[in-house]
């Protein structure tokens, strides 16, 4: 087994690889991270983990694209996340790769990174001014099927997209083609399903592609059956659970 010690970026929300992770970061605990990320090379990856906080557990939330305007600049590293920080945070996370870290004139920081790995957490550090882990990378295994699945995926996220779209009356069209490859296919939809955190950890999880598509072809079935059956319903109402922000 190899592990890495990586700066522990916790939020509201999961990141899956291949997304997009955009950051207003205003507390000092995440400012300290930034600082230290700066002073790595720009030919040099910047990376940091990032976990999803388990349900109840976080009193100073930050959520990405989101400033927190409750933050106390004196907040220390485990802040809201009680006496041991491993236990308000799901044990898979994400490898966020920062593209672009810059520095506001107020001290807070604008990032611009994106998912690249799976990671398990062994351990979290609060002995500095942030949050670090120790964390494993995770393979990502196909499974048996996972070609016809993704294709099966592709064509039910098609009809809840159409679904969907007509009940909020906007479009949720991702702007660009779908991917052919399965386990993008599987974190792609798992991004862009309005579904809770639980549901988007426990996706997150899957052990390999074909569980995680053959998960998500169930849910989409379900989802769109339910707003079949609702065309009148709000999208307020639609969207009114936790939804992850990313």
């Amino acid at each position: 087994m190899t592990t890495v010690r990586l700066p522990l970026f916790p939020l509201n929300s999961v990141l899956f690889p291949g997304l997009v992770l955009p950051l207003n970061v205003f507390e000092e605990r995440y400012r300290a991270m930034m600082r230290e990320l700066l002073k790595s090379p720009e030919e040099d990856q910047r990376q940091f983990a990032v976990v999803a906080i388990r349900d109840g557990l976080e009193v100073a939330p930050s959520a990405p694209g989101l400033p927190d305007q409750t933050s106390v600049p004196e907040l220390g590293p485990t802040a809201g996340f009680g006496d041991d920080p491993a236990h308000a945070f799901h044990a898979v996370g994400c490898i966020a790769d920062a593209a672009t870290i810059r520095e506001r004139p107020d001290g807070g920081f604008e990032v611009l990174a994106t998912g690249t790995t799976r990671v398990r957490l062994h351990s979290v550090d609060a002995s500095g001014a942030f949050l670090t882990a120790e964390v494993e990378e995770l393979e990502e295994e196909p499974g048996e099927g996972a070609g016809t699945l993704a294709e099966g995926v592709l064509r039910a996220f098609k009809s809840y997209q159409k679904r969907l779209a007509g009940a909020r009356e906007r479009s949720l069209s991702t702007g660009a083609e779908l991917p052919d490859d399965p386990s993008v296919v599987s974190y792609l939809v798992a991004a862009a399903a309005v579904l809770d955190t639980p549901t988007k950890q426990r996706l997150l999880e899957a052990g390999t592609t074909a569980a995680r598509l053959h998960d998500e072809l169930k849910l989409l079935r379900a989802e769109t059956a339910v707003i079949r059956k609702l065309p009148s319903l709000p999208a307020t109402d639609l969207t009114r659970g936790p939804t992850s922000l990313n």
